[in-house]
Formats: structure tokens, sequence, C-alpha cells
């Protein structure tokens, strides 16, 4: 018996099948997929506004990363630095995926001196600032979940994620794994904020990355789109 021919032959098939198993134990997994959880719907649009940029800026049919930094933004420089560099320059190579930052007008010669700050010269063509009076800037922070406020000069260090039907997106159900066995009280993850690093590189890195798997499964069909239930942002107002 030619014990290193068999040998060969067992490498050679662990090689092929291993790869195998692993794309079978992955693809019950792919079409399970739990998308991210709607929060808020009928996010107020952006109609009222004017940009910075050639075209008209909106949030439907995009993916949208919102935020307010205010009259003074050069004030929230650490926010707009953060929110640069640990989620636009991540994701700004993703389909429909933009960063709008919501101004009061008059703040433009201000916005240009803190795209310097941020941009280093670097490709900032997916990040968008709009500019609209104080009044239409709190009707769309009012369209959005929260439960904070914006600060006298209409800004916060917390951003949003919008979907491309104008859904807010977040988490119902933000409890860790152990508070889950402890059963506490159920508490949900309806922004993020810039300040806090840990919260930006993780949690709303790991929503993004679920948020743009669902719209590619629902671009090729995979999507179940039953796992979306109205009621669950019913139930998240009851809890809360």
């Amino acid at each position: 018996m030619n014990y290193k021919k068999i040998g060969i032959y067992f490498i050679l098939g662990v090689l092929f099948f291993l790869p195998v198993t692993f794309l079978l134990f992955l693809y019950p997994a792919t079409h399970n997929y739990n998308p991210l959880d709607i929060v808020n719907e009928d996010v107020l649009d952006l109609r009222a506004f004017t940009s910075d940029a050639k075209t008209d800026i909106q949030l439907k049919d995009h993916i949208t990363v919102l935020g307010f930094l205010g009259t003074k933004p050069m004030t929230k420089l650490t926010t707009a630095s953060n929110l640069k560099e640990l989620v636009y320059d991540k994701f700004k190579g993703f389909k429909k995926f933009q960063v709008v930052i919501v101004m009061p007008k008059g703040t433009e010669a201000a916005v240009q001196a803190l795209r310097k700050e941020i941009s280093l010269y670097e490709d900032l063509r997916f990040l968008h600032f709009v500019f609209g009076t104080p009044d239409a800037i709190s009707k769309v922070f009012k369209s959005l979940k929260h439960g904070i406020s914006l600060d006298a000069n209409y800004a916060t260090d917390t951003v949003f994620i919008v979907d491309k039907d104008l859904n807010q997106r977040g988490r119902i159900d933000d409890r860790s794994d152990k508070e889950i066995e402890r059963n506490t009280t159920v508490y949900g993850l309806n922004f993020y904020n810039c300040i806090q690093v840990a919260t930006i590189k993780n949690k709303m890195s790991e929503d993004l990355r679920i948020i743009f798997t669902e719209y590619r499964q629902k671009r090729k069909g995979e999507f179940n789109s039953t796992t979306r239930r109205a009621d669950d942002i019913n139930s998240n107002d009851e809890e809360n």
C-alpha cells in the first residue's frame, strides 16, 4: 500500500472540502439575516435646504449619516474629525452612501474652514453640508427619534442613520448579552455620539455594515422583507 500517495489524496481532499463546508455554514446565515431595526419612520427630507454641492442633496434613496454642527462648527472639530475618519473614510466607497451635515444659513464660510481642517486635500465628495433656517433645522431634528435637544447653536455631537426610505435605523434592544441574561430593562440605540470613539468604531460601524448587507441582499432578491415589522416601532415606544 502506497501510504505516501494516500496521504497526498487525503490532504487534497481536505483542502477541497474544507472551503465548501465553510460556505455551507455561511449559507443559512445569509438567508436568515437579521436587518437593522427601524426605530422611527418618515424622517423629514431636505427640500427646504440649499447645499454646497452642485446638485440638490436629499435623504431619499441614500444611506445617510445625518449630523448637526450648528452656528460655530469649529467648536465641533472633534465631532467632525471623528465622523470623517471613523465613518466617512471607512464607508465612502459603498453605493449610495453619504454623510450630510445640517447647518444654519450664514455658516458657509465657517464650513469651508472646517472642510480644510478635516480634509487634508482628501476626497470629500460624499460629505455634504446643507444650509437652512433655524426653523427648518428644528423640523428635521424633531422628525428624528432621540430624546435629546440641539444646543443654543443648533448643534449636537450625535449623528443618525437614515435609510433610503427615510426610516431612521438603530437598535430596538441595545442590551449586552450579560444584561439580557440578567433580564435588565430593554433600552435602544437611536443615535451615535461622535465623541465616544468606541461607540462609533464598534456599534455604528457594525450597524452600517448590517444595513449595507441588507440592501445588497435586496438587490440580489435574497432579503425577506417580512422581517421588518411596523409594530417593532410601536413596541419600542411602549417600552420607552
